[in-house]
């Protein structure tokens, strides 16, 4: 047997272990979309119905969910936001204001955004002082 020969017995079930093993770890991945559509569906459903819990919750309009989650479905962003709504008018609960300014899809920061609070310096020197 040639040096080739030896080579080639022992690089092609390499790379057909390789490739089983490959193909046995994406088929157990769901990112792939080896899901069923139903599934698929019924996820996006209720990560729309989390984010439309969430903007209600923040304080933001149904508008504005919509705007910053072009992707997800517009009936399942309002369900959630009607429910968290529901929720939040028999416990009277107050909207939870976020810190961070709302950001647009393209990376664009709205410009009616409130700006966030600033943190009080800690060398900051009285009104007296500062006029001197």
């Amino acid at each position: 047997m040639s040096q080739t020969s030896i080579l080639r017995s022992i690089v092609r079930p390499l790379h057909q272990g390789v490739l089983l093993a490959v193909l046995g770890g994406l088929a157990g991945c769901d990112y792939v979309g080896l899901q069923p559509v139903s599934k698929l569906e019924a996820r996006k459903e209720a990560e729309g119905k989390a984010i439309g819990g969430a903007c209600r919750q923040a304080g933001r309009a149904l508008e504005d969910c919509y705007t910053f989650n072009p992707n997800m479905p517009k009936a399942a962003i309002f369900l959630g936001w009607r429910e968290m709504n529901d929720y939040m008018m028999q416990n009277n609960l107050t909207v939870i204001r976020p810190e961070v300014a709302p950001v647009l899809p393209n990376g664009r920061a709205r410009l009616d955004a409130p700006a966030p609070a600033a943190a009080p310096a800690a060398n900051k020197l009285p009104a007296k002082a500062a006029a001197l």
